[in-house]
């Protein structure tokens, strides 16, 4: 197991063999934590820089994709000495159930934050059963 340091560092996204990039730009995975309950799952990824107009969910088959884009913030007449986090985009795709509610999922971000809320379909959700007397 990893030290505390090493579970902090972004992992870099590996580009799979024959896919070339069509941008020159590092590119992460953005570190996801998911929640399951009785309504459904719960999805928080950390990607910090993005916001409302630079994250895009998509859905297409059973696979739910998630990517973002972080501009590279600048100081007016100053240049950068030293950078400990590497800025780039994000991207992180997860194939989910057919058990889920494809059209009620919802998505917020909020500071660099994006959760997610897949709810199960009703046919799927534990319901309680009316036991009568006989």
């Amino acid at each position: 197991m990893g030290s505390k340091q090493d579970e902090m560092v972004k992992k870099e996204m590996q580009t799979p063999e024959g896919v070339e990039n069509t941008r020159r730009r590092n590119v992460y995975m953005p570190a996801t934590d998911i929640f399951e309950d009785a309504n459904g799952i719960h999805l928080v990824a950390d990607m910090p820089g993005v916001d409302a107009n630079t994250v895009d969910v998509m859905l297409e088959k059973n696979v739910l994709t998630i990517s973002g884009t972080v501009h590279e913030e600048s100081v007016e007449k100053h240049s950068l000495a030293y950078r400990e986090y590497p800025v780039g985009d994000y991207h992180r795709s997860f194939r989910i159930s057919s058990e889920i509610n494809r059209d009620a999922i919802e998505a917020r971000v909020k500071n660099g934050v994006l959760e997610l809320t897949l709810p199960k379909a009703e046919s799927v959700k534990p319901r309680q059963i009316t036991v009568q007397a006989a």
